[in-house]
């Protein structure tokens, strides 16, 4: 698959969701037809081993196994994939990294080492090692509100000048001045939102979103995607709707965010993933989600427009 480019990396990509059996085992045959219904969503891309892929539970043969299986899909499809060589272990991921530069993905995500917060020229170290061991492949950071380290703009633009292969990042931008400073420090940085906040920072200059809201429904993700580079009006105005319906229904819980990923993808029932978790994260009941089922249909139709 051919590496992207900052310009090229765009629109609504699709986690890979990990669907788990009872005895917290990968269900392999559930995950194969969970990709072959994401290829046929309109997705722009799908990538592994984002929140609820729990990438930090995964063994280093069910790594290369999921990734195996993804590639193949993906590369017989021509559809853009991203792999998430993560871990909190920096050793962990330069490994995992190393082992899938052969898959040839069209960019790898990285998140920053999590056990002691890295300085601004360990960020750099980190992050330096991992371009030299990409074989040229972009890569993206992914740098989520919980992680140990939080990167403001001034180092965005550090990184940016020191390892251009840095095409893109995964954040959760805490208002406008902050996204309008990291644009004119790393004005060649794809800039990826929280799939609920899409409209508003699109017109802020998102270039796209590894989308919460295609958890709930791929397809009308895409859609909403396409609303809004079309009506930027009519975006906003669904964006309330999505934040409302979350808000009052799968944000409160006390779940981590994987488990709320999973809740919403039961809840969307596209795909055979499940809600379960690998101890000693809780999870929500699938019998809620079946609950919850006609009422985001209720609420809001348009996403699940097409689908039974």
């Amino acid at each position: 698959m051919k590496s992207l480019t900052h310009s090229e990396l765009r629109g609504t990509w699709a986690t890979l969701l990990l669907p788990i059996n009872q005895d917290e085992s990968i269900d392999f045959g559930r995950l194969a037809e969970q990709i072959d219904v994401l290829l046929g969503t309109g997705v722009q891309g799908i990538y592994t081993n984002g929140t609820a892929a729990e990438f930090y539970s995964q063994s280093e043969e069910e790594f290369d196994r999921i990734h195996h299986l993804l590639t193949e899909r993906c590369e017989n499809a021509g559809m853009p994939f991203q792999i998430g060589a993560n871990h909190m272990s920096a050793q962990v991921s330069l490994a995992r990294l190393e082992r899938t530069t052969q898959l040839k993905p069209s960019a790898f995500q990285i998140v920053l080492p999590d056990w002691y917060p890295l300085s601004d020229d360990e960020t750099i170290a980190f992050l330096n090692r991992i371009a030299e061991a990409s074989d040229s492949i972009a890569l993206v950071l992914y740098n989520p509100p919980h992680a140990k380290r939080i990167l403001g703009p001034d180092i965005y633009g550090r990184i940016c000048r020191e390892i251009p292969q840095l095409i893109g990042i995964k954040v959760a931008p805490p208002d406008k001045e902050w996204f309008d400073a990291v644009q004119q420090q790393a004005p060649n940085l794809a800039i990826f939102v929280p799939g609920h906040y899409l409209a508003t920072q699109y017109q802020w200059g998102a270039a796209g979103s590894y989308s919460n809201v295609a958890c709930l429904h791929p397809a009308g993700a895409v859609r909403w995607y396409e609303l809004i580079k079309k009506d930027l009006v009519a975006g906003l105005a669904f964006e309330r709707r999505i934040q409302e319906f979350l808000q009052r229904y799968i944000i409160p819980p006390d779940y981590c965010n994987a488990a709320k990923d999973k809740f919403m993808a039961a809840i969307g029932d596209w795909a055979n993933v499940g809600t379960r978790l690998r101890w000693p994260y809780r999870f929500v009941p699938e019998t809620e989600a079946k609950r919850l089922c006609p009422i985001a249909r209720q609420a809001l139709p348009e996403l699940f427009e097409g689908s039974s």
